[in-house]
């Protein structure tokens, strides 16, 4: 083949790979989110721009569990703000949780997906609940949000709260003797 043609060809296709549809996965690379936790409630009354500032404000890196409940069944609640340069275009977003207290970073299983009411939409709100056993109180954590399996934001905290305590003492009775 003519290396002129070659070249050409070579051109052309680079031209019609970049513009097909199925490269959308792509797309997220110039996407970037803003996240922010509050343990603050968020009033629904409050514009987008409220949103973010009530947020920005109340601004949490240290998540303290509900009190509520035995110990083993605590829970700590937050909100969720996360605020893209643009909008998603996607109808949802993956939020990813790993335990970094260690050097060696350690996923927390399962992933939790948040969906979009509105492609369109640039701020979302969205309650997050982290429960026992799959997280572990007084641990630094770190938030990872994707769409389209794209990293777009982190955001690191710490969940801070009670340990379960044993005594260590071990009582027998007389029946479980026998």
């Amino acid at each position: 083949m003519n290396p002129r043609l070659a070249l050409v060809a070579t051109a052309l296709a680079s031209v019609v790979a970049s513009a097909t549809p199925w490269q959308s996965a792509d797309a997220a690379s110039g996407l970037h989110a803003k996240i922010i936790l509050t343990q603050k409630g968020i009033s629904r009354s409050l514009s987008e721009a409220g949103v973010i500032r009530f947020a920005s404000a109340n601004k949490a890196t240290r998540l303290r569990e509900s009190t509520d409940a035995p110990i083993e069944d605590r829970q700590w609640n937050a909100n969720l703000v996360v605020r893209f340069n643009q909008p998603v275009g996607d109808s949802e977003f993956e939020v990813l949780f790993y335990d970094i207290q260690t050097a060696e970073r350690k996923f927390i299983a399962p992933a939790m997906t948040v969906f979009v009411n509105d492609r369109n939409q640039r701020t979302i709100v969205h309650k997050l609940r982290l429960k026992r056993p799959q997280f572990e109180p007084n641990r630094r954590l770190e938030m990872v949000v994707t769409v389209r399996r794209q990293e777009v934001g982190r955001y690191r905290f710490q969940i801070l709260g009670d340990r379960v305590q044993h005594s260590g003492e071990v009582t027998f009775s007389d029946d479980e003797a026998r």
